[in-house]
């Protein structure tokens, strides 16, 4: 195969070593030297001396976990470009797995370019990502001890959550805190109920009369304890986020958009939260150059079906793994547009549900997973949040809101009996 770089290094990363194969090509000839490294600061930088000796011009690396991150740190970027690959992506032939030859075969794809590189945003935004995925985290855990509360009131056969939606709310919050000081009588805990609560004051008897015993309650009160552990940490987590948001808009250029303005007119978008928008944001960057259109940034977040044909036979082709942080982010800004009343997403879930079942609009067909996904897929994600960072940097820069405008107006004329898609709302592809 022809050779497009004649200076590279392949470097097989792992946990306390990195195995490094430098490929030189001269005179028609192929030389390489294979070095291990360990993964110590001092170690790395002798890694790159090593590098800037053989005068490398690329550099690639498998993505093992956080492992590269150190290694990609500590290279300089400005001397070499820095490439990150998908370990699925330069898999080896089997029965030929050793680190020295992973990183020879990391230098030869290379130097015959035929790795492709992942998206590696800046280490601000990397760590505003991990902020952003610490958050949902800890809002799985919480949201797994309000579980755990559940299933300790149900042993008791009390139906708290069946008369009330949110047992976590303050009249839920006053009934598991009465059960926990040793209020036993149904018709007193029924009384803590708040005015805004439908059900009825029998109901409520119903639901609380119950067999709490001591080792019910002592299991309510540690759930109830860590609940409010984690609440405070997510509100410290939100602060810091507030902080680092501030502070990147502080060392951004004059040139380029502030990340909170970017934030806000994401959040015009309807389904996309304050805190769906800077999670979206710091999983694809402020920066929409690296995606070439809409479509690619959408098949990159693996919400685009794959290819699987054989023998003119198309077989099954379910959705790629993807990024699964922005995948799963996407999805629930998708459920919430689906609940935003008066609006195309809503119109056009309940249109597709009725032929393809609940789940299935949240999924693209392949027929319409085109350059133009942006404004032509029947997937809610689509239309809804992918689209809207590349054309945010123009409406910014015109100044205009034409987008929000025309997408508001098709939303109060749109039904659920349309069979056509109002005008495309979305501007050009214009990068930041």
């Amino acid at each position: 195969m022809d050779v497009l770089y004649e200076r590279v290094a392949g470097l097989d990363v792992h946990k306390d070593t990195v195995v490094a194969c430098v490929r030189i090509m001269v005179d028609g000839k192929t030389a390489r030297e294979c070095r291990t490294f360990a993964t110590t600061t001092e170690q790395l930088v002798a890694l790159r001396a090593w590098l800037e000796e053989c005068r490398c011009t690329h550099v690639a690396m498998e993505a093992t976990g956080v492992y590269w991150m150190p290694v990609f740190r500590l290279l300089d970027a400005d001397k070499f470009a820095l490439i990150v690959a998908n370990a699925a992506h330069i898999k080896n032939v089997p029965g030929r797995k050793t680190d020295m030859n992973d990183a020879m075969w990391i230098a030869d794809l290379l130097a015959c370019g035929l790795i492709q590189a992942s998206f590696v945003p800046n280490e601000e935004v990397q760590e505003l990502r991990a902020l952003t995925r610490t958050r949902k985290q800890l809002v799985r855990e919480q949201t797994r001890h309000v579980q755990r509360i559940e299933k300790t009131l149900a042993e008791a056969n009390i139906k708290l959550s069946s008369v009330i939606s949110d047992i976590m709310g303050a009249s839920g919050r006053r009934m598991i805190q009465a059960m926990i000081d040793g209020v036993r009588q149904p018709n007193k805990l029924a009384e803590l109920a708040g005015k805004q609560i439908k059900a009825s004051p029998k109901e409520l008897y119903d639901a609380l009369h119950g067999r709490l015993t001591d080792h019910h309650r002592f299991l309510l009160a540690l759930h109830l304890k860590q609940w409010d552990s984690i609440d405070e940490t997510i509100r410290k987590l939100d602060g810091e986020l507030d902080q680092r948001i501030g502070r990147m808009e502080t060392a951004a250029e004059d040139r380029k958009i502030p990340f909170r303005a970017l934030i806000e007119l994401l959040t015009t978008v309807p389904g996309v939260s304050a805190v769906a928008a800077p999670a979206i944001l710091s999983e694809i960057g402020p920066d929409m150059s690296r995606f070439p259109t809409a479509g690619h940034l959408v098949a990159w977040s693996g919400l685009c079906p794959g290819h699987n044909e054989s023998a003119g036979k198309r077989k099954s082709s379910r959705l790629r793994k993807g990024a699964p942080w922005l995948k799963t982010m996407l999805v629930q800004c998708a459920w919430a547009a689906k609940r935003t009343k008066d609006s195309y997403y809503r119109a056009q879930f309940f249109r597709l549900q009725a032929k393809r079942g609940p789940q299935k609009p949240f999924a693209p067909s392949p027929h319409r997973s085109s350059p133009r996904s942006i404004t032509s897929s029947n997937m809610a994600p689509n239309t809804m949040t992918s689209a809207v960072p590349t054309s945010i940097a123009g409406l910014w820069r015109s100044k205009r809101a034409g987008w929000l405008h025309i997408s508001k107006s098709s939303a109060s004329t749109s039904n659920y009996s349309q069979s056509r898609r109002p005008p495309d709302p979305i501007r050009p592809v214009v990068s930041s």
